[in-house]
């Protein structure tokens, strides 16, 4: 699965912003909802419990939050940049400025699954992750993502 499989161009935000990581949360799901025409409450609920079984925030400025959702078909994402890091309970205690949010069909399997793989795999990239902070605009954003997980890495 390649990032373009479930991250569109227009689904990267720039200077997106949130005082805390419930209501950047809360946004990202009202934003997903509205892509998937499904209930905003439902999505941010899902995301809520998946954090609540541990934070997403994977260290480096980072978070994958994810959860399974009924009605969704596909892996869909949306990946947010934020011009001021947030507290996300991470488990490097750093704050988080880079938000890849991922929403799964509930009965997600195989190469479903290897969407939130592919996501964390480009994400800890440091030259994607340098890209994806330093990137002009969204477009530029996305494609060094993109490139960043096609790119086979070097033992």
């Amino acid at each position: 699965m390649e990032i373009a499989d479930f991250l569109a161009p227009s689904d990267v935000m720039l200077d997106v912003r949130a005082s805390d990581k419930r209501r950047l949360l809360a946004e990202l799901a009202r934003l997903a909802a509205a892509k998937l025409d499904l209930a905003p409450d439902a999505v941010s609920s899902a995301l809520l419990q998946r954090e609540a079984l541990g934070s997403t925030g994977t260290g480096g400025g980072i978070a994958l939050p994810h959860a399974r959702l009924a009605g969704v078909k596909k892996p869909v994402a949306l990946l947010a940049r934020l011009p001021k890091a947030i507290d996300f309970d991470a488990i490097d205690g750093r704050p988080v400025d880079i938000i890849c949010l991922l929403l799964l069909p509930t009965d997600a399997q195989g190469e479903q699954l290897n969407a939130l793989a592919c996501a964390a795999r480009a994400l800890r990239d440091p030259d994607a992750v340098r890209n994806v902070r330093r990137a002009p605009n969204a477009a530029v954003l996305h494609d060094a993502l993109a490139r960043a997980a096609a790119t086979p890495k070097r033992a």
